[in-house]
């Protein structure tokens, strides 16, 4: 089973429950991974539809994944923590920093064109700078909750922008994805996602 977060502040969650607080006022979980899961599917059909030689992959971006995708579901959604959070044995970016932190990130990814240039350049090397920036994103893991999907849904994103297709994890049991992001947030070593994402990658 997996870890729950641990939180300085628990009223996040319904009282008694693990299921957060929403607007729906759902506290069964497997009603709202369902509901969850159906916002999801709907996004990325919209945020597909909208890739164009305009979108650049921003911070802003990033956080308006978040927004559009789960507002009708949280008040929270978009929105970074200023709270810190844990799972397991690992411990994400202090709440303090997360502001901080991310900008360092986006401005290292502004540098890197955003990742808009990578269809003409090889596979391998393409992998290689995913897996740098997703770990990195894993490790800031900035939103409230829904973090490891909206990090998935935004380098599916980029990779569409550069002709592939959204990247395959079926290869993949979920542990051992959990155990390269745990790589990532431990020890900041992406070797594991860098392979994991370099067998999903196709055109």
């Amino acid at each position: 089973m997996a870890s729950k977060y641990q939180l300085q502040d628990n009223s996040f969650y319904i009282y008694g429950t693990d299921v957060p607080v929403n607007k729906l006022e759902i506290q069964d979980s497997e009603i709202l991974h369902e509901i969850e899961k159906e916002l999801l599917e709907e996004a990325y059909e919209i945020f597909f539809d909208e890739l164009s030689n305009d979108t650049i992959f921003d911070e802003n971006y990033f956080m308006d994944l978040h927004r559009r995708t789960f507002e009708s579901l949280y008040d929270w959604a978009g929105k970074y923590r200023d709270f810190n959070m844990a799972k397991g044995d690992s411990r994400f970016c202090q709440g303090a920093f997360v502001k901080s932190s991310s900008k360092k990130i986006f401005d290292d990814l502004q540098h890197d064109n955003y990742l808009r240039d990578f269809e003409t350049k090889s596979k391998e090397e393409f992998a290689k700078k995913l897996a740098y920036y997703q770990c990195e994103i894993i490790a800031l893991h900035p939103f409230h909750e829904l973090n490891g999907r909206i990090t998935r849904m935004f380098f599916d994103m980029v990779v569409s922008f550069n002709g592939y297709k959204f990247i395959d994890y079926s290869h993949i049991k979920p542990a051992q994805y959990i155990e390269a992001s745990i790589e990532c947030v431990q020890f900041a070593n992406c070797t594991k996602l860098e392979q994991i994402i370099l067998h999903g990658l196709n055109k």
